[in-house]
């Protein structure tokens, strides 16, 4: 599916962000590879900017993927530095950043930075 067909359909970027966190960790876990799960994270985050971009502005689309980037340390800062469970850590930081990135970029309450 290209950035465009995803544009014109409204696929909400959350996703993205969510399976960029967990399933990139879960990539990089099962399969012992790192880069592995960080190409996931790299490519879901690529094309969940282009989507912040295109519907709302360079400004919000720096905000979220800073956001993005962030819940990526704070999984770590969790699991290694706090000592959660690794999943539960990068379950927690998946809602979180998932959550804010649906509210602020894939709620329909908002028009679009295009239109």
């Amino acid at each position: 599916m290209s950035t465009s067909t995803l544009v014109r359909t409204r696929f909400p970027s959350a996703v993205l962000v969510a399976v960029g966190l967990a399933a990139g960790f879960g990539i990089a876990q099962g399969t012992g590879i790192r880069a592995l799960g960080g190409a996931v994270f790299a490519v879901a985050g690529l094309a969940a900017g282009a989507l912040w971009q295109h519907r709302r502005g360079t400004a919000t689309a720096v905000a979220l993927a800073a956001l993005y980037v962030g819940a990526f340390v704070l999984a770590h800062v969790l699991a290694i530095g706090v000592g959660l469970p690794a999943w539960l850590a990068v379950s927690l930081v998946t809602l979180a950043a998932a959550g804010v990135t649906f509210a602020v970029a894939d709620g329909a309450r908002r028009q679009d930075h295009a239109a």
